[in-house]
């Protein structure tokens, strides 16, 4: 597997946002996840962007961080939020998520960013097993679908010596 920096509306990003969004409702049965993202979120050093690649060069997982500040959505200060984390079907079991998980977050770490924080739903128990086995903790929730009941969030120190807010 190859991993590479894509741009989120990279023709290989939008295939794979497309192929999320449609498990995202069959899972929960609504219309996907509607939390307004722009390209230029993903823009290093302000996050990023990675796209693993087959051996036949063919899109199998994704994931992006971006920088977020205290608002009345529930952020921190100096978080890094985890978005479209993503292995098709077909490549699940091979640590694609660990491998696109752990250089989000060097990458976060390496950028200044204090806390990497996701959110997830009650319905993707695969992404909170990854999740709870990679360090991160439930935390108070924020973002777009923090008022839901199935919204589960989770966070984790980046910075050596760090503590959740």
């Amino acid at each position: 597997m190859n991993i590479h920096v894509r741009a989120f509306d990279h023709p290989d990003a939008v295939k794979l946002n497309d192929r999320v969004q449609l498990e995202y409702a069959e899972r929960y049965g609504d219309e996907g996840d509607i939390t307004p993202l722009d390209a230029t979120m993903f823009d290093p050093p302000h996050g990023l962007y990675l796209i693993a690649y087959d051996a036949s060069d063919l899109p199998v997982a994704t994931g992006g961080w971006r920088a977020r500040e205290r608002n009345e959505e529930g952020y921190s200060d100096g978080d890094a939020e985890l978005k479209r984390m993503y292995v098709i079907p077909e490549g699940r079991g091979r640590g694609l998520a660990r491998r696109i998980l752990a250089a989000l977050e060097a990458d976060a770490r390496a950028a200044g960013r204090t806390r990497m924080v996701l959110e997830t739903g009650d319905q993707q128990p695969e992404a909170i097993a990854l999740y709870l086995s990679s360090g991160y903790a439930p935390c108070e929730k924020f973002g777009h679908y923090r008022t839901y009941d199935s919204s589960r969030c989770y966070a984790k120190p980046l910075q050596e010596g760090g503590t959740m807010a």
